[in-house]
């Protein structure tokens, strides 16, 4: 009938609103109880779920054989670390395999079988699950005890799908590969040139005593392009110059030169080349989402405008507000968002909205979050009018900073006194009595702001959260170490009482104090620029994070399979020029996940090769992570930085405003808005929506 009609027409409305605000396709089933189910799928409980499997099979990682569940990674000091059962955590991944399968058959079923078989992402989910299974199902046939788990590489995956901003930029990053290509290929060029030239300037001679260069780098073909591969990166800088340096000083006219070429000119031209791709092709990225947004936005003024109401005879589709407000109640948004259209539908005359005055409406969800502060208290009384001027003086809080670099200062001359000392010999009786001088100050400087300013308003500023938060901790830690080992006093070293030692207690006070002085960011603009620059990619770019996280993982773990084993017994059977420790700490590289994460790749990150057989996996390595990604991570950060540059040279400084950046905020100037042509093809062309007009 048409009440049902009617409720239909509002939950698409409703749906097709929620997927402009999250930028999703529209392009999926509309009946009542597809919608149902889509609302369900995309509900926080639901994706929450889904999070936090992937949260799961992704950690299993650490538990998993070869364990990382020890305090250290020494191979001479670790205990045996405990290994799961068989059984266990094959189980929990079976629990994860099975939300995943529920969460591609939804996926599958929403978006109709036309459309599945076009989605690339939807088929390589299906495979990866189906390989993961197989993969499953042999490794309990073995009983746990085979090496090679393909289904643990292809974990990252499960995090890669699951996001589209993550899709988004991989798409974009394959598309600028064909221009990194070129670079890459004269770097290859550059090498295999000096390399030849290396191998002859530095070839062997009847004189052994003066082949020091040739022993050490260039013997062969695979040593000397190793060689300049890790001088390219100036890990064994100025190292491999040495012998050939001692020998004749004109030698190193050849090292100045292929450092000159190859980390002035071509990685910086990588960079360049890097950032002005990449720009163009995350800009198409975000156009895309944009016309997502109007189309979303579009596609449910077209359905409300099918409401069977009365009096719909004109020659325009309208939407009546009355319509507007039901959806408008049922749609899950940002509450600034909501009422900010509401308060624009209220102050609008007119029952009916246009296609233009509707999509105007919701231009409110594209502005920028402004965040107003509370204000400030207001005093009759004389007196506290004037404290108020006073403490809420911004000279008051330069006063603070002059006090907090004076507690730096004091600390570093005890540190610095005390540096040769032996633990017997030091006196806690200076860093105590400065903390007595200055936590108290750091109080009433809290409490006199609050005066000044009202709770809400200290609050309101996340600087003073920052300060306040320190300020409280520091103060219980102080109060905590005077209840446990007494007042400060000359020669004051106590026994050990408590959790921890006096010693202890004393540097954790003070390392608190020495991250309080960045306190001092806001009041220095160009500093508060750039540190509100990284904190917008930490917020924004988190889809940067995650595909490095991916490679990272599928590092790691292929690290694992390759190397586990093979690398203890190589240094067992060679003899090899390294100290004892030296050796026992490459050991330990590859023995577990976290031990291969944080010593091996975080290490080879800024780039040291190791074993010859290993060469091609760290130069993949090396390419991926510092070439490829850190010129990534820097043309980001660069476009970031220009664009919030722009913005401050363009914009008065509010004091009482703070302004917050997204992405696809970063791109709004340049941004074209699609036409209604482009909006109506698009929606004519819904598999399966059939729209009236």
């Amino acid at each position: 009938g048409i009440g049902a009609d009617n409720d239909l027409y509002i939950n698409q409305a409703i749906v097709f609103i929620e997927d402009a605000i999250q930028y999703r396709s529209i392009n999926h089933r509309v009946d009542s109880r597809s919608l149902w189910l889509y609302r369900w799928y995309y509900s926080r409980t639901c994706q929450w779920i889904l999070s936090l499997t992937i949260t799961v099979i992704l950690a299993l990682a650490f538990i998993e054989k070869p364990s990382s569940l020890t305090i250290t990674s020494d191979v001479r000091y670790r205990v045996p670390a405990w290994n799961p059962p068989c059984g266990l955590t094959e189980s929990i991944e079976l629990l994860c395999f099975l939300v995943f399968v529920v969460d591609v058959s939804v996926k599958s079923y929403l978006i109709g079988w036309e459309e599945f078989w076009k989605n690339k992402w939807l088929m390589a989910y299906i495979l990866t699950l189906i390989v993961s299974l197989t993969d499953w199902i042999v490794s309990l046939s073995f009983f746990c005890t085979e090496h090679v788990r393909i289904r643990r590489i292809l974990r990252p995956f499960f995090l890669l799908q699951n996001s589209s901003m993550m899709k988004k930029t991989l798409k974009s990053i394959n598309s600028t590969l064909p221009e990194m290509a070129s670079v890459v290929l004269l770097l290859a060029v550059h090498l295999s040139l000096f390399t030849m030239f290396a191998m002859l300037l530095f070839a062997r001679t009847k004189d052994g005593q003066q082949d020091k260069e040739w022993v050490r780098y260039f013997r062969n073909l695979p040593d000397s392009l190793t060689s300049l591969l890790v001088l390219l990166t100036t890990a064994n800088n100025p190292d491999v110059m040495i012998p050939a340096y001692s020998k004749n000083r004109a030698y190193s006219i050849f090292f100045i030169l292929f450092t000159v070429l190859g980390n002035l000119f071509l990685m910086n031209l990588l960079t360049a080349i890097i950032y002005n791709q990449f720009r163009g092709y995350l800009l198409k990225s975000v156009q895309s989402s944009l016309f997502r947004r109007r189309l979303g936005i579009r596609a449910a003024f077209e359905v409300l405008s099918s409401l069977k109401e009365t009096h719909a005879n004109a020659q325009e589709s309208h939407v009546s507000t009355g319509a507007l407000l039901r959806v408008l109640h049922k749609v899950e948004m940002d509450s600034r968002c909501k009422q900010a259209i509401m308060r624009s539908l209220k102050m609008c005359s007119c029952d009916k909205l246009s296609a233009a005055q509707f999509q105007k409406l919701f231009e409110e969800v594209d502005k920028d979050a402004i965040k107003q502060h509370p204000p400030s208290p207001e005093y009759q009384s004389h007196f506290m009018q004037k404290m108020q001027f006073a403490f809420g003086h911004p000279y008051f809080g330069y006063l603070g900073n002059v006090v907090a670099l004076a507690n730096i200062v004091s600390i570093c001359v005890v540190l610095v006194l005390d540096a040769d000392k032996q633990p017997s010999e030091r006196d806690d009786f200076f860093l105590g009595a400065i903390n007595c001088f200055f936590i108290p100050y750091y109080l009433l400087e809290m409490l006199l702001k609050i005066l000044a300013m009202g709770l809400k308003r200290y609050w309101s500023y996340p600087s003073n959260r920052f300060d306040g938060l320190l300020t409280v901790i520091l103060l219980v830690l102080e109060i905590a170490t005077f209840a446990v080992y007494g007042f400060p006093h000359p020669g004051w070293r106590p026994e050990f009482m408590g959790l921890l030692s006096l010693w202890d207690m004393v540097r954790l006070v003070n390392m608190l104090i020495v991250f309080r002085f960045l306190r001092i960011i806001p009041n220095m603009k160009f500093m508060a620029l750039v540190v509100t620059t990284l904190l917008d990619l930490v917020k924004n770019l988190r889809a940067f994070a995650g595909i490095l996280v991916v490679v990272f993982y599928a590092f790691a773990l292929t690290g694992i399979m390759l190397f586990k084993g093979a690398v203890t017994s190589f240094y067992i059977k060679k003899v090899v020029v390294l100290s004892s420790k030296e050796k026992y700490d490459f050991m330990a590289l590859f023995g577990d996940f976290q031990a291969e994460i944080f010593y091996c790749l975080l290490y080879l990150l800024c780039v040291n090769l190791i074993c010859r057989w290993a060469k091609v996996y760290f130069v993949a390595w090396w390419l991926i992570s510092s070439v490829i990604w850190v010129n990534l991570f820097v043309a980001l950060l660069l476009e970031n930085f220009i664009h919030k540059w722009d913005r401050r040279c363009h914009r008065e400084s509010l004091s009482d405003i703070e302004y917050q950046r997204t992405v696809e905020l970063m791109f709004r100037d340049v941004l074209e808005e699609p036409t209604e042509e482009e909006l109506m093809e698009k929606l004519h062309q819904h598999p399966h929506l059939q729209l009236c007009r």
